[in-house]
């Protein structure tokens, strides 16, 4: 919106010079001579509001150049060169035919016209100084500059203050020599000139020199040479002074210029070196913050190290542990950069905390053949936190040492990579970690699809079942087939270990148990052929833990092996047994012993019965204490609600085991079945 706003300005700004500059011409076309009071005070009225207009004009348009104040220095000089080159010619060609303009309408237009070139190349001029006046100051300087437009506009009026006071003419001598005196103020305001590079402050020293002789010729051609002065006084007396003094403030402006840029050349160079390093650390900031390769932000460190310190060679290590690695060099083979490091850190100073200078003449002057032959090499340490991962080495040829600046812009630009590789550290760890969680999904997701969808429901023996995965994926598994007769298959199992990998062994052990049930009716048995059925599946680090029972729903009868699993919990007439059958893990044992330690346990279930069975995350849930939920909470809270449905008796034991954890995170799935056996 603003910009929108400063562009209607700049619109009416134009078309008002535009428009007083068609009024000027017409009015100097129809009175060629400013012969009456009258006359010459319209004259210079239209003539001071067109140059007024044009000036508020062309000095916004040059503002929005003076990132490049070369640039506009080289027009301003182009523009005096046009006018010295208009004003020679002029001389040359009029002043052999005679001293006076001869009147006449062609003569008027002639005159006319190039005092409209003179005009526009005046106020760019004029308006350059203005905008190289307010360049790069740190104090608003309006106050001066508008003090001198004032007197410009006085020295304007003075000759027409003259005209009618022709007693007065001291007026324009205090006026003139005021506005040459804030000419000089405002020409010392060449603060610009510190922020240039050295190339830039030599062309500018050259330039200056140039159009300062320009300017002042300029100004000696308009005030001197009759045919020039009359051109420009018969048009206008006030132009004629304005000129005049734009010209002078030339001449000034570049001589003051000239010396500021000689005065500055000594520091030129540190002053690039200091803008330089300011530029590469807003460079490597935006670097550390963008790219997440720890390789290309160590080139990108090394190579500017390299620039910057004025380094003949650089280059990165990091640490991983005792061992050191080459990251990036810059200017040096690889084998001698590991050579060089080598003897640093193999002389017994191989830990430094802070940058460290090294003469590396006297490190390796028994080596006559030593290559490269370096003098110097500045080694700062990647620290992070206190840690070392790393060092940045930057290395000189000549005999000039490493100075304090030198110092602390190596160990910038190393405190730079350390934080990178910390950064590429982070990133990696996150990559991994959500490559780890998006593998729990998948196993999760897995775990979800194997258990039952729907469970089954008799007149005689009520089911209630619940899973709650952990964060990680421990591989709980239930499922429920149905038999011949009356009779209910039920399997609980756990897979040791956690991840992925648990996940598809439990939708193999499903797939096992699926099978076997509908040929084998006998728990045990059923359970010596899965684990033969495991043995290409398992591995040694992974094992099974399961209960596979038979329920017959019209007797009561209920038939269970235990394959390293929990115990199975019956509340029968107030009180809770827990049955532990003899049998190992599948597949920790593939010959005689998982089938002779497996051993199969017949109970006939009373009217109201409760059977629980579940997987380890409920007895081994933990509170901030550390102590385990255990195998008595458990039946305390069964005998409390047995009265109730059996959901209600689940939810029951959910919410004490949520309460006695819930100041420590769940590191295991919790698995729960439960039976209610009904006689009537």
């Amino acid at each position: 919106m603003r910009k929108k706003v400063k562009n209607i300005t700049n619109s009416h700004r134009l078309e008002n010079a535009v428009l007083l500059s068609v009024l000027l011409f017409l009015f100097n076309l129809l009175f060629p001579q400013h012969d009456s009071i009258i006359l010459f005070i319209c004259a210079e009225i239209i003539l001071f509001f067109t140059l007024f207009f044009l000036y508020n004009y062309v000095h916004t348009y040059i503002s929005s150049k003076v990132d490049s104040p070369l640039g506009i220095v080289l027009n301003a000089g182009i523009l005096g060169a046009l006018i010295f080159f208009i004003t020679a010619t002029l001389n040359a060609i009029l002043s052999s035919k005679s001293e006076t303009v001869a009147p006449g309408f062609f003569n008027s237009l002639f005159s006319i016209l190039l005092n409209f070139v003179f005009i526009g190349s005046v106020i760019y001029i004029f308006s350059t100084f203005r905008e190289l006046s307010f360049l790069r100051q740190k104090k608003d300087p309006s106050v001066y500059f508008n003090t001198l437009l004032v007197y410009f506009g006085l020295s304007f009026f003075s000759d027409a203050f003259i005209k009618i006071f022709t007693d007065a003419s001291f007026v324009k001598t205090a006026v003139y020599v005021m506005t040459i005196i804030l000419i000089s103020l405002n020409s010392v305001r060449v603060s610009w000139i510190a922020f240039l590079p050295k190339k830039q402050k030599y062309y500018l020293l050259l330039t200056s020199v140039i159009l300062s002789v320009l300017f002042g010729m300029n100004y000696a051609m308009i005030t001197n040479t009759n045919v020039i002065r009359q051109i420009i006084y018969l048009f206008s007396p006030g132009f004629h002074t304005f000129f005049n003094l734009v010209m002078l403030y030339g001449t000034i402006y570049f001589a003051v210029i000239f010396f500021t840029a000689l005065f500055h050349l000594p520091t030129a160079e540190a002053f690039d070196r200091r803008t330089d390093e300011v530029s590469s650390m807003m460079d490597l900031t935006k670097l550390v913050a963008q790219v997440f390769d720890f390789k290309e932000l160590a080139e990108t460190i090394t190579t500017i190290t390299a620039r910057v310190c004025s380094a003949d060679s650089a280059w990165l290590i990091t640490k991983n542990g005792n061992e050191i690695e080459l990251s990036s060099v810059n200017n040096i083979g690889f084998v001698d950069a590991d050579n060089i490091t080598n003897k640093i850190f193999g002389s017994g100073a191989n830990n430094f905390d802070s940058i460290e200078i090294i003469d590396y003449r006297s490190l390796v002057q028994s080596e006559i053949n030593n290559r490269p032959n370096f003098a110097w090499i500045a080694v700062a340490p990647l620290k992070v936190q206190g840690i070392i991962n790393g060092y940045l080495l930057a290395a000189r040829y000549r005999e000039n040492i490493f100075d304090l600046d030198d110092k602390r812009a190596v160990q910038a630009f190393a405190d730079y990579a350390a934080v990178a590789l910390e950064n590429a550290k982070l990133i990696g760890e996150s990559i991994e970690k959500e490559r780890l969680e998006k593998e729990l999904d998948v196993a999760r997701d897995v775990q979800r699809k194997i258990l039952p969808s729907v469970i089954p429901v008799s007149d005689r023996l009520q089911i209630s079942a619940l899973f709650v995965p952990a964060f990680e994926v421990g591989g709980d598994y239930y499922d429920f087939f149905e038999l011949d007769g009356d009779r209910l298959g039920f399997v609980i199992a756990d897979v040791s270990g956690k991840g992925i990998g648990s996940a598809f062994i439990m939708a193999e052990v499903k797939g096992i148990f699926e099978s076997l049930s509908k040929i084998i009716s006998n728990p045990r048995e059923l359970l010596i052929n899965v684990n033969d059925n495991l043995k290409k599946s398992l591995d040694k680090k992974n094992f099974v833990t399961a209960i596979y029972g038979v329920i017959n729903k019209e007797t009561g009868v209920l038939n269970f092996a235990r394959a390293g699993h929990t115990p199975v919990h019956i509340f029968s007439n107030g009180k809770t047994e827990r049955y532990q059958p003899a049998g190992i893990g599948l597949g920790l044992d593939y010959r005689t012993g998982f089938e002779s330690s497996i051993k199969e346990l017949e109970i006939q279930l009373k009217n109201n019965d409760i059977v629980i069975c579940y997987s380890d995350g409920i007895p081994e849930a933990k509170n901030n204490l550390e102590e385990d939920f255990g195998y008595d909470r458990l039946d305390s809270i069964v005998a409390a609600n047995f009265e109730k449905g059996l959901d209600q008796i689940s939810n029951e034991i959910m919410k004490s085991l949520t309460v006695f954890s819930k100041n420590h995170s769940q590191h295991d799935d919790i698995t729960l079945v439960v039976f209610k056996w009904n006689k009537k």
